[in-house]
């Protein structure tokens, strides 16, 4: 009876024999060379869109021409900037040749972007004071950080505390832009602030307080309503 009723009884399929998705390689892919977490964002972006473009095809059944036309798709009809189109040309690069080991001929017939690179918006002082005056507790001291000492919005949410050295007023940012450690100024209108922040969540375990929403746009939405009841007509990006 035993053996009869684990000869009917259903084959259990784990999920562990079955091979790891696409996206899943790709993900352990770029952490084996250590990029950046933006770099691993903005690569899984652009496979997912490449995948979409030609109906959810597999990248393996597609090759140098599906390549192209995605990339003829960013420059003719999206418009995009060429820095835009060539960090899409690097995500799918790396797709092929580091995950599915697999190197593409040269792409003829490419139709390079031509957009013109625009200048950053840049606030006032009068502007930026305005701004931060609309603002209080954590919220005020990360919009400060980010305007007096120079941060982009994944350098302030990943600062350490061991990185911020108020006696010497200055900031080591790790793992910047193009994997690169520098120093920057810490304002001295922001030294006591920070004190008192540090005093206050010292014996904590680092994390946000309670209310304070984390992530990118987060911070970046953080200033959105203080400008809006500041009059900043200037438009206030939403990345970093």
């Amino acid at each position: 009876m035993d053996e009869k009723s684990d000869a009917s009884a259903p084959v259990d399929i784990k999920k562990a024999d079955s091979p790891p998705r696409l996206l899943t390689l790709v993900h352990e892919a770029i952490r084996r060379k250590y990029y950046s977490r933006r770099t691993e964002e903005a690569y899984v972006h652009w496979i997912k869109r490449f995948i979409y473009f030609h109906g959810k095809r597999h990248p393996r059944d597609m090759g140098e021409a599906e390549l192209t036309a995605f990339l003829n798709d960013l420059a003719s009809v999206r418009n995009v900037a060429g820095g835009t189109q060539n960090q899409a040309l690097s995500a799918l690069l790396f797709l092929y040749k580091e995950v599915l080991g697999k190197d593409l001929a040269w792409l003829d017939g490419l139709v390079r972007a031509k957009r013109p690179p625009r200048l950053p918006t840049v606030l006032t002082q009068a502007e930026a004071e305005a701004l931060l005056a609309q603002l209080t507790g954590v919220r005020w001291l990360l919009v400060s950080l980010l305007y007096g000492a120079g941060l982009r919005v994944m350098e302030c949410l990943r600062l350490r505390v061991k990185d911020v050295d108020l006696e010497y007023r200055q900031v080591l940012v790790r793992d910047g832009k193009g994997e690169k450690d520098r120093v920057t100024m810490l304002p001295q209108k922001l030294v006591e602030p920070l004190r008192a922040h540090l005093q206050r969540v010292r014996g904590l375990h680092a994390g946000p307080e309670r209310g304070i929403r984390r992530g990118q746009h987060a911070l970046c939405a953080v200033a959105q309503v203080p400008a809006r009841r500041a009059r900043v007509v200037r438009r206030i990006p939403t990345t970093g």
